[in-house]
């Protein structure tokens, strides 16, 4: 049985990063739809509008703030613009992310790191400056998003797995030191599997890599994408109502979890042959992107 709600959203106010598009706009509705007002936060200025109007048809107070979470600057401004239009902060929801494709030796320094400053730096200088109104509220939570390649590190995903990696030690050792100071600020580990994003669609890929190759592992990897953001988005917003310290989102980030902790070293040569049928299952007669 699922325990009880325990932080109602009805009238909390919550800053969500990314939420043009997926996962984010996705959640953005949902919270609405439970009479969470939002502040938006993305660099996308006409997803943003398209997220905000949907909220705002929903009831709630929505504001909007064009920034890169990359952008330290840009980020450090962000408290006074969101109390301004809404007085208070409740709900952190760092969901903001990229993928580059590749292998390590084929990706470049400047994609890794620009990988990283968005997935890992933006959570972390987001975390950095909403702790302090997060803390003000009686009782606060903040989402991290890593990913099911923050449980499992797959070939060609280097620079991702590493970063949604970063985001889960972050998001533990700072849980461990708000419970040690008896903190309200609550903090939420989200392990998404395979959500149908665009996140695929939009990666950026090595130069080293071909057009013809990467559209092959593209269109690979999107049949792997099978959960609609709106489900996603729910379980989110539920495990936000409970306070839970950790959601594995979808079938496979559960098994992947699981597989992981049985076979810490050689889990990806039984995860491949999974992901592998998975594909011709999807009419994908010889995968390339899954080699165990």
């Amino acid at each position: 049985m699922a325990a009880a709600p325990t932080f109602p959203l009805r009238d909390a106010v919550a800053v969500i990063t990314g939420a043009a598009g997926g996962i984010g706009a996705a959640l953005a509705r949902t919270l609405a739809a439970r009479g969470t007002h939002l502040a938006l936060v993305d660099l996308d200025t006409r997803g943003l509008d398209d997220t905000a109007a949907a909220a705002r048809a929903l009831g709630v107070r929505v504001s909007v703030h064009t920034a890169d979470v990359a952008d330290r600057t840009a980020v450090a401004a962000l408290p006074a613009e969101v109390l301004a239009a809404h007085g208070r902060v409740s709900v952190l929801v760092n969901n903001a992310g990229v993928a580059v494709g590749g292998r390590f030796v084929d990706v470049s320094a400047e994609d890794f790191d620009w990988l990283m400053s968005i997935n890992f730096g933006g959570t972390v200088s987001m975390t950095r400056a909403f702790l302090p109104v997060l803390a003000r509220q009686p009782a606060a939570q903040l989402v991290n998003l890593s990913s099911l390649f923050g449980l499992i590190a797959p070939p060609g995903q280097c620079a991702y797995a590493a970063s949604k990696f970063a985001v889960r030690g972050f998001s533990e050792a700072l849980r461990h030191e708000l419970e040690m100071e008896d903190s309200p600020v609550g903090v939420t580990l989200v392990h998404p599997g395979g959500v149908r994003t665009g996140i695929a669609r939009n990666a950026r890929v090595a130069a080293a890599v071909s057009p013809a190759e990467r559209d092959e592992h593209q269109a690979e990897f999107e049949k792997l994408l099978a959960m609609p953001p709106e489900e996603a988005a729910r379980q989110i917003a539920d495990a936000i109502e409970r306070r839970e310290a950790r959601l594995l989102v979808g079938r496979d980030a559960v098994q992947g979890a699981w597989l992981q902790r049985l076979m810490p070293v050689g889990y990806w040569k039984f995860a491949a042959r999974g992901i592998a049928r998975q594909l011709r299952r999807a009419g994908v007669p010889h995968p390339v992107s899954v080699k165990p």
